[in-house]
């Protein structure tokens, strides 16, 4: 593909500030832009005009229609598009956009997941502007990022309590500043970078695939003989056809004003990786939606499909969104420690204000990345463990115990990588090492939260850490603020909350035995599975967090609790119900009929030759046999469990069912597959296999 110049392109499709700075009136600029820069009310008085010029300007794009696009709690975007058309006199139209439709819109608010919040005759909810993330058309339409919210006002979406844990943040992140002298910044932006791992497969081998179709990912596969062990695959060339769809990729993103700043080969076979420039928090994430869908759009086009369940592969790594967040305040990076981060005292308060806040709400950091999918990958090989933990580095960890010790922290200068090879330059190498097995992990001048699952919508995430920074950021000021002598109070709070919290720093081997029994000893969770992960959601200190900052109420959690023991109940039913379908259709009787091609070949060897041993013949239908009777035993089980499950009217006692006794039956019923499969002759084996799957691009 040859690209146009690109940045005549990017952003093309992007209703942004340079836009509305050429197309709107000055006044209306200028005042629309202090509303989305301060987080106040638009001023009514300007909707219109904004609504008209956004409207011919999307006209001249090619749109005809509009959608309010929102993120209901079904982890995926939702759109209802209508034609700007207005009908006139003289049977004709005209393309019309008020300023009402452009702050408001209507959905039916029962017919997406609410907890009980809407029942199915409370229909009304609405769909409100979100001015700080900018429009643009795609497809023909003009999309309008929105927050979603029911009748009666309560949040319906993701994006709702994350702006709202944005402003909270920004609230008293500012009372930090002001302690340090600032009196002129007027914002504190929270941003993320969210690196975004996914895995493609050929369009013909997914539609032969019943599981991917309904589970997105393979609930049957014997390991292919080769798999990432050789390491050659991770920042390996680009094949053809995966490079021609990441350069299609980018354009189509670029063009959509996302900085698709990084892609390349991740480490399991077909596995791959794009990572975008960092972003406002809010806008970040539309953007993440908005890669997502065209990396599956992108794909088709190219006769493939992009995977991005978490564990699509059974014995490969799985896919992972890591998250780097950061704050800056007019232009500086307030999590860049400088060149002597032991004197930078500003940097120190707010790292303890987040290894505080980890340390207190480690329940909601692992409740926000709970779902079905990410609990095949959590703990294995390319994901960190469960029990979350901040990796500081040797630099930090060691000015940490200084502060808590009392005594003068003597660092060094990190020293200078010479190579030995003359052509290549000397260069200073990082204070720290990185730790890929830390949950959570300061790199330098941001923290990279790796535990999101691939497929998830990162809102939430970023909700529960702006919230619970936010909450230590209130108490350091409201402590700080009254203080007579500033400097002693300071040493005294870092003093203290480092020594307090210190069980939450570890800078070993994650995925270790001992490393378990150690944060069992230091009291740290250990929430394996997603059920454990939401039973926590409602304890009173979190209730009390997220209603102090008004970033949720306590029927909104409710109604939160109860969509994710539903989805997590949901999401195994399904897999349950594929898994049972492709057995009893395909797999128990595709090698019943490969034993009856056995039994001939036997019966005919006999016939010819009574004294041969037929060992070969005998012994694979002995053991093909044996394994299909305990894949018909596991399948009858497994229905008779899945059944039990989904009768159960308490919607966690319906969770806890699905994931202590189906998963479990789920998993023997693999096992007695997988074998047959590596017994039976592959022009018998009904769907493609794992060699086939994650090889044939």
């Amino acid at each position: 593909m040859t690209f146009k110049n690109i940045p005549e392109i990017f952003g093309e499709a992007v209703f942004n500030e340079t836009v509305m700075r050429e197309r709107l009136p000055k006044e209306v600029y200028e005042s629309l832009m202090r509303s989305i820069r301060s987080g106040s009310t638009i001023d009514p008085t300007i909707a219109d005009v904004v609504a008209n010029e956004m409207k011919d300007w999307a006209v001249e794009k090619g749109a005809t229609h509009f959608t309010h696009w929102f993120q209901p709690l079904t982890g995926v975007t939702a759109e209802k598009h209508d034609a700007f058309i207005s009908p006139v006199s003289g049977g004709k139209i005209a393309m019309e956009f008020s300023g009402k439709e452009l702050i408001k819109g209507e959905s039916d608010a029962s017919s997406f997941p609410t907890g009980g919040l809407r029942a199915t005759f409370e229909a009304r909810g609405y769909t409100a502007w979100d001015p700080a993330s900018y429009a643009f058309v795609k497809d023909g339409t003009l999309f309008i990022p929105t927050a979603f919210c029911s009748y009666t006002g309560e949040a319906l979406d993701a994006k709702t309590p994350l702006i709202r844990s944005m402003d909270a943040l920004n609230k008293q992140a500012l009372r930090i500043l002001r302690l340090f002298g600032d009196t002129t910044c007027e914002h504190v932006d929270n941003t993320i970078g969210a690196e975004q791992e996914y895995f493609i497969i050929d369009k013909k081998l997914y539609d032969a695939r019943p599981d991917l179709l309904f589970a997105g990912r393979t609930l049957f596969g014997f390991s292919a003989p080769k798999g990432q062990e050789l390491e050659d695959h991770y920042f390996g060339s680009l094949k053809t056809r995966i490079a021609a769809y990441m350069a299609d990729l980018d354009e189509s993103l670029w063009r959509l004003g996302i900085n698709a700043k990084t892609k390349h080969n991740e480490a399991a076979p077909a596995q791959h990786e794009l990572a975008p420039i960092y972003a406002t928090t809010n806008i970040a994430v539309d953007q993440n939606l908005l890669t997502m869908e065209y990396m599956k759009k992108v794909a088709e086009r190219h006769g493939l499909v992009c995977l991005l369940h978490e564990k699509p592969y059974a014995g490969v790594n799985g896919s992972g969104k890591h998250n780097n967040w950061s704050l800056s305040a007019g232009g500086k990076n307030l999590l860049d420690p400088g060149k002597t981060p032991q004197e930078n005292v500003q940097f120190l308060l707010i790292l303890a204000a987040i290894v505080k806040a980890v340390d207190d709400y480690q329940d909601l950091m692992r409740l926000s990345v709970a779902y079905a999918g990410n609990d095949h990958r959590l703990g294995a090989g390319e994901a960190p463990p469960a029990i979350i933990s901040i990796f500081l580095g040797e630099e930090l960890d060691a000015i940490i115990d200084s502060i808590v010790e009392g005594t003068d922290y003597k660092g060094a200068k990190a020293p200078m990588m010479n190579l030995g090879i003359p052509s290549i330059p000397v260069f200073r190498k990082d204070t720290t090492d990185r730790n890929r097995t830390s949950p959570f992990a300061f790199t330098g001048n941001k923290f990279e939260f790796r535990m999101p699952g691939a497929s998830q919508n990162v809102a939430m995430p970023n909700t529960v850490l702006n919230t619970a920074v936010a909450e230590s950021f209130r108490l350091f000021a409201d402590e700080l603020e009254g203080a007579k002598d500033f400097h002693a109070a300071l040493s005294e709070l870092l003093r203290r909350t480092f020594r307090d919290h210190k069980r939450i720093l570890f800078d070993g081997n994650g995925y270790s035995e001992e490393w378990k029994q150690e944060a069992k000893r230091r009291g740290l969770l250990n929430l394996e599975n997603s059920v454990e992960a939401y039973k926590t959601f409602l304890a009173d200190k979190n209730i009390e967090l997220f209603a102090r900052h008004g970033v949720m109420n306590r029927v909104e959690m409710q109604s939160r609790e109860e969509i994710y023991f539903e989805n997590y109940a949901k999401v195994i039913n399904i897999e349950a119900l594929t898994m049972i379908e492709m057995a009893s259709r395909s797999y128990i009787p595709a090698v019943e009929a490969y034993i009856g091609d056995l039994s001939k070949t036997l019966k005919t060897k006999l016939t010819v030759c009574p004294d041969a041993s037929c060992k070969t013949e005998k012994t694979l239908i002995e053991t093909l046999s044996a394994w299909n009777d305990e894949a018909f035993d596991a399948l009858e089980n497994l229905k008779t469990l899945t059944s039990s499950a989904a009768s159960n009217a308490d919607v966690k006692k319906r969770a806890e069912d699905f994931c202590y006794r189906v998963i479990p039956a789920m998993k023997r019923l693999r096992v007695a597959v997988d074998q047959m499969e590596s017994l039976t002759s592959s022009d018998r084996w009904p769907f493609p296999s794992y060699s086939e799957l994650m090889f044939k691009i």
